[in-house]
């Protein structure tokens, strides 16, 4: 990465851990997409209809995803056999990166590799990282932009909401 796309990376970092907003998207069917995972499988958002999903998407790259990624795993782990899942989306050009990022962190969910930036624009993301709650029905019930400690006291607080409905 050269200097100039640093520069370009850090600062989207830096707006998108500066608001937890939402979006347009929020009471829109969430877009459907299939990508490869870190399986090896593909994996295709409407075969996880009946299921509260977690959408995080994320780069190498952003410090901020790096921080949130252990503690989004451990809200899959606690919540997963009631209904949960999470599907973590990876914008990098180059999947080994990731690969690499998730072995170091031990990252247990899913993760899907959208090296084209299509799924990103479906959900026009902008910044990293975007985390997206999905309910059971398929419409997307919240957007966040960025991530700051104690985000995920709200993500748990939603995951709750909608494993309730």
């Amino acid at each position: 990465m050269n200097i100039r796309n640093s520069i370009f990376a850090f600062l989207v970092c830096v707006v998108a851990t500066s608001s937890i907003a939402s979006s347009g998207l929020e009471g829109q069917p969430a877009p459907d997409f299939a990508l490869k995972s870190s399986s090896g499988a593909n994996l295709r958002l409407s075969e996880y209809r009946g299921d509260v999903v977690m959408i995080n998407f994320w780069a190498t790259w952003c410090g901020p995803c790096r921080q949130e990624m252990p503690l989004l795993d451990e809200l899959y782990a606690r919540y997963q056999r009631v209904g949960f899942n999470l599907l973590g989306v990876n914008i990098d050009d180059d999947s080994r990166r990731a690969m690499k990022m998730i072995d170091e962190l031990g990252v247990s969910f899913p993760v899907l590799f959208d090296a084209r930036k299509e799924v990103s624009e479906l959900y026009e993301v902008e910044a990293m990282p975007v985390t997206i709650l999905v309910d059971r029905e398929g419409r997307i019930r919240h957007v966040h932009h960025g991530y700051k400690p104690g985000y995920e006291v709200k993500y748990l607080d939603q995951i709750r909401s909608l494993l309730r409905e």
